[in-house]
């Protein structure tokens, strides 16, 4: 329900200015939004402004805000047992690693727990340098993969300059067709060279150095980046045929966001690691993990894995998992996060393309969409530099709250990507919202 209370506001303002060390920023310029309240594809402030949040805030909230369901999983285990060490074993954890496990392919049949995305990535890199024997990681230069020790230099984007302490990284260009990287034409040339480019890397890094091929399925907040038709094929065959581990990063693009519960799901390819997070309980409890294929677990039998957290599993993660698999399944909102993007969201955002000239290329599946921003639709000249934002971005961002709308934005780009259990009329909405906070930045297109 939504209250007005802005002096409730002010004061937890003023709390978080005077207290809280935010991540990613310069702490003098901030100026945060304070949330009183969120229910569905909805968020609110204590002055009673509404917003619709067309970011699932850090594209995390999949199954929505304030599941019921989800909410009264997390109490009723909290009245039984709200926390156990990891190496003993409970109700909650077996059935969450059940529910996952039931949805990845046939050979991947046990799950290792963590708090979150980034340290999931962190041992599955361990993971495949230990069943190989080899040290090298592959990434590619658009990517994010967390923000600890290996999981950022491994990340391609510039939050990994300041960051690079881990070694035995090497990165390589992915498919981008809008912005090339090997001059294709077609998606089908730019899955062709991008394919012949990675085995030309993992030639000249010397293959029996490489441990692990680590690519997020669905490229996220580099870009929302789909993969070709046959990409992934071409990474499985080189995987195979070189003797690497390939790592899927299923943190941001996992359970339901592309409208699949895996965006390697959109391929025929299989991979020998699963990184998840995010999507899997919506955040509503820290927790992530590594799905692990039968024969990297059997490395572990009679081998000792160096590595554990102390709230592995945590049973009030665990149930929330439970929770909210069962509900995706019971409720068809993968089935809904695809028809929206099918049916709503791809036809409604290429419409804005074609009124609109700010709007370079618009790509993505199922509630995972990137509007990509222009000042030259010829030229291709992105509305902020690379890294970094610009005027026209921080007008377009205002404009898009000040037409209730919450956005993601990352550089030049808008991400649209909304709960997986957005309606249609919900989506709808977004489209007129998004339409008039594009209205407000025109003049900010150059071009002819």
């Amino acid at each position: 329900m939504t209250t007005v209370n802005p002096d409730e506001g002010k004061r937890i303002y003023d709390l978080d200015r005077a207290h809280v060390f935010h991540s990613w920023s310069a702490q003098a310029a901030l100026n945060p939004m304070v949330i009183a309240g969120a229910e569905g594809s909805w968020v609110w402030d204590h002055e009673g402004n509404r917003f619709l949040d067309i970011s699932s805030q850090l594209v995390n909230v999949n199954i929505g805000h304030q599941h019921p369901k989800v909410v009264k999983a997390i109490q009723d285990q909290a009245a039984v047992l709200s926390t156990i060490s990891p190496n003993h074993a409970n109700d909650k954890r077996g059935e969450a690693a059940q529910a996952i496990v039931s949805l990845a392919p046939a050979h991947m049949n046990k799950v290792f727990f963590t708090n979150g995305g980034a340290d999931a990535v962190e041992n599955a890199i361990r993971m495949a340098r230990l069943h190989t024997g080899r040290r090298k990681v592959l990434s590619a230069y658009r990517s994010y993969h967390g923000n600890t020790g290996a999981s950022i230099v491994a990340t391609g984007d510039p939050r990994r300059w300041p960051n690079e302490y881990a070694d035995g990284h090497v990165h390589f260009f992915g498919p981008y067709l809008y912005r090339s990287s090997f001059w294709a034409t077609s998606q089908e040339q730019e899955c062709e060279r991008a394919l012949a480019h990675l085995e030309q890397v993992i030639q000249f890094e010397g293959p029996s150095t490489i441990a692990a091929f680590l690519m997020e399925s669905v490229v996220g907040t580099a870009g929302i980046l789909v993969p070709p038709a046959g990409y992934l094929e071409g990474v499985r065959a080189l995987c195979d045929r070189y003797g690497i581990v390939w790592i899927a990063d299923e943190v941001m693009c996992g359970f339901g966001r592309t409208g699949a519960w895996f965006g390697f799901q959109h391929s025929t390819a299989e991979p020998d690691l699963i990184v998840f997070a995010k999507g899997v309980n919506s955040g509503y409890v820290p927790v992530g993990g590594v799905v692990i294929s039968d024969q990297i677990a059997e490395t572990f039998d009679d081998q000792a894995f160096p590595g554990g957290l102390t709230y592995s599993g945590h049973p009030l993660a665990a149930a929330s998992i439970v929770a909210t698999l069962a509900a995706m399944q019971d409720e068809g909102i993968v089935e809904n996060a695809r028809a929206v993007g099918a049916d709503i969201l791809g036809p409604g955002l290429r419409e804005l393309q074609e009124r609109h000239r700010v709007i370079g290329e618009v790509r993505g599946l199922g509630v995972f969409w990137a509007v990509e921003l222009v000042s030259d639709r010829q030229t291709r000249e992105p509305l902020a530099p690379y890294g970094s934002s610009s005027p026209a971005m921080n007008a377009f961002i205002a404009a898009c709250k000040a037409n209730g709308l919450l956005p993601f934005t990352n550089y030049n780009r808008l991400h649209v990507v909304p709960p997986c259990t957005v309606t249609a009329d919900e989506a709808k909405e977004a489209l007129t919202r998004l339409d008039a906070a594009l209205l407000a930045i025109g003049q900010h297109y150059v071009g002819s």
